[in-house]
Parts: structure tokens; sequence; C-alpha cells
């Protein structure tokens, strides 16, 4: 269901997979210590990193960083084995090595349901919306029929094409006031309102998700505000 935007500067769906990992580490040794894992784009075989932040570096399979150890990485997902216990984690999902605190942050944790899918209650501008967590939407999008539910005058925004299953649509870019799911509120997100499409839920795409830190442990998916 994730859909790219034609009408703006958008990035390289190529050069994602080319950016892998990002891993909380001292700057001084090689020994990770209270971190998040998380990953952010894969390609086959190896994983760029980035520690906190810092320059990029790259995992092959079989590479180990401190207590981080990259198993096996496709375009899909990657397996680790972290602080002794494997996970597989996809984009945007993220794991914690020791005591990492998120310091009394706004979080919500969701439960991934039989399909493996997280949906969050939340609202838009202040409206009831039930989303739908999906990495690989670009900004929060929005069917036609929802956004006019919402209030929102989507003809007013840019105007775009966006590449579907039936072939280009029509797409309009917004300003979101106000998006929150949980205890988490983001002012000022960027949105996709599909003309032609009545989806039945919000997607929760990256234009929300880059603002947060994305944890997943076990079926659990943890957002926490970043600041």
């Amino acid at each position: 269901m994730a859909m790219g935007f034609m009408g703006w500067r958008r990035v390289d769906r190529k050069l994602i997979n080319a950016i892998a990992l990002w891993v909380l580490w001292p700057s001084t040794g090689g020994a990770v210590l209270a971190a998040e894992v998380q990953v952010v784009g894969l390609f086959s075989g190896k994983a760029i990193v980035a520690i906190d932040g810092r320059r990029p570096r790259t995992l092959s399979n079989g590479d180990v960083l401190g207590t981080v150890k990259l198993i096996s990485a496709t375009s899909e997902s990657a397996l680790f084995e972290i602080d002794g216990k494997r996970r597989t984690l996809t984009v945007g999902a993220a794991a914690i090595t020791g005591n990492y605190q998120t310091s009394g942050r706004p979080s919500v944790t969701l439960n991934a349901d039989r399909g493996g899918h997280y949906y969050a209650e939340g609202s838009i501008n202040g409206a009831p919306v039930r989303f739908l967590v999906d990495t690989g939407a670009t900004m929060i999008s929005l069917g036609n029929a929802e956004a006019r539910r919402l209030g929102i005058n989507y003809l007013r925004g840019e105007r775009g094409m966006s590449n579907t299953a039936n072939g280009p649509a029509p797409v309009y870019r917004v300003k979101l006031d106000a998006v929150r799911v949980g205890n988490i509120l983001l002012n000022n997100v960027d949105g996709l309102v599909h003309e032609s499409s009545d989806m039945p839920f919000a997607l929760l795409g990256m234009s929300f998700l880059n603002r947060v830190e994305i944890r997943q442990t076990s079926e659990q998916l943890t957002l926490t505000q970043r600041f």
C-alpha cells in the first residue's frame, strides 16, 4: 500500500536501502553500551551503520559491533544477535541493548496483529483517526473521504501524481497542524491526500515516524517522541 509521490523531490528507494542501521555507542573503544539499534534501510548481505548519528560504517553478514552482531541481511529484513538474543528487524524497527532510557518522554507501545501489522488509535487536527504504521509511506497518507471528514481542504495543497497498483493517480500534499498517537503529539506534519482513493485507514508514514524513536521487541512496537 506504500505509494511514492512524484510531484516534488523525494528520497530514492535505492538510496534508502543503502542507508542501513543506527546504533548508539561511545566515541572511544568498540564496545556498545546502552544502545538503540534501529534499522532505517537494508540491502543484501550488508548494512551501512551510523553510531549515535556519527560517521556511517558498513556491516557485512557476520560482523560484530560490541554486543550487536549482524547475522544476515536482505532488502526486506535483518537478523541480529543482540545481547545474546536473536532478533529480526525490518526497516523502521529498533531493538535496545543494555539499559537504554527514554527519560520520561511521551511514548506509545503498539501490539502486532495476527498479520504482523501495527495499528494505532490517534487523531489529526483533534479528530479521531485509526492509523496503520507503514515505514514504506513517505508521508502520513489519507483517502479523500477521510480528508473531508477531518475538514482538510486538500485541493488547496500542492498537486502531484502517485504510482499506485492501478496506475498514476492525483495526490495533494498538505500540512497537518497536529498529529497525535498515544501521548505523542507532533505539529506541522506533512501529509498526502489521495484524491481517487477511499482508504480504510490512514497510513502513519515517515513524515511522522522520522520524528520519533522506534523500538521493536518481540511483537511490540514502541514509539518515543524525540523532543
